[in-house]
């Protein structure tokens, strides 16, 4: 006897969220191998500082020359400890709750990855944090999303620029807004509509980054914020420059703490540019 329609749609919508999840997971894994050049020539010039100084403190007897090689391997480890951290909450697979975030934290945590690359491609980056309330948010799928974007920022200034990344509490909406914007080359209007389809991109293929385009990644940025009970707004106009905002829901002073925080499941819904 077979089973009945409804039996095989519930097993088929299991098996969407298994996939969905393995998707994430690789989108995960994804962000980590894209940085992984940049961390390793930053982990090869802090381990260079450090032998360095260690040299120069062995070499010299006086208090003053050690007191000053000390303090700086004190700063490279503290700085190589920072990048190590910010690796393992991305690449780390946590549940899918949301719990009160220091937002401003984890845009730092982001930015740090990056921080490498940015310069390696000419690329000023004005940070404005605002003091802003905790977000209620999955931290580690936050930190994918704001990657993925300011990735695609620096993509679109092929020739070096100028980026904003802005922090900011929307009192009137109740939201934590993360905005980042590039002034590179723009989205043409007739592709707007569709960077937030599966499959989709605008770019033609790597860049001498190695770093190119599947077409999964807004499409996931979406999906997650969507999940948060957020919103994604982009503005673009060619040759100026593109603006993603991230509108996230601030966390209650009677938030609930993680073990019983809300689960976030991304489901596909119409995306609005």
């Amino acid at each position: 006897m077979s089973a009945s329609p409804d039996v095989d749609i519930v097993e088929l919508r299991q098996q969407v969220e298994v996939l969905r999840e393995q998707l994430a997971q690789a989108g995960r894994l994804t962000a980590v191998g894209e940085l992984t050049s940049t961390i390793t020539h930053e982990f090869n010039n802090l381990l260079m500082s450090i032998i360095n100084y260690a040299r120069m403190g062995m070499r010299h007897k006086d208090e003053a020359t050690r007191d000053k090689a000390f303090d700086r391997i004190l700063s490279a480890s503290n700085r190589a400890a920072k990048i190590t951290n910010s690796v393992l909450a991305l690449a780390r697979n946590r549940s899918n709750t949301a719990e009160p975030t220091d937002m401003k934290q984890l845009v730092e945590d982001a930015l740090l990855l990056l921080e490498r690359e940015m310069r390696k491609y000419r690329v000023a980056v004005d940070v404005e944090l605002d003091d802003v309330p905790r977000g209620m948010v999955n931290g580690n799928q936050i930190q994918q999303v704001l990657v993925n974007l300011l990735i695609n920022a620096r993509q679109a200034m092929p020739r070096g620029g100028r980026m904003i990344v802005r922090l900011v509490h929307d009192a009137e909406a109740g939201t934590v807004d993360l905005v980042v914007r590039d002034f590179g080359c723009g989205i043409p209007a007739d592709k707007l509509p569709h960077i937030f389809d599966s499959f989709y991109t605008t770019k033609s293929g790597p860049d001498d980054s190695g770093k190119g385009g599947t077409g999964l990644g807004l499409s996931m940025c979406r999906d997650i914020i969507e999940a948060h009970h957020g919103r994604i707004r982009v503005e673009s106009t060619v040759g100026k420059g593109t603006a993603f905002t991230l509108k996230l829901p601030v966390a209650s002073a009677t938030a609930a703490p993680a073990a019983t925080a809300p689960t976030l499941t991304a489901t596909p819904n119409t995306p609005t540019a």
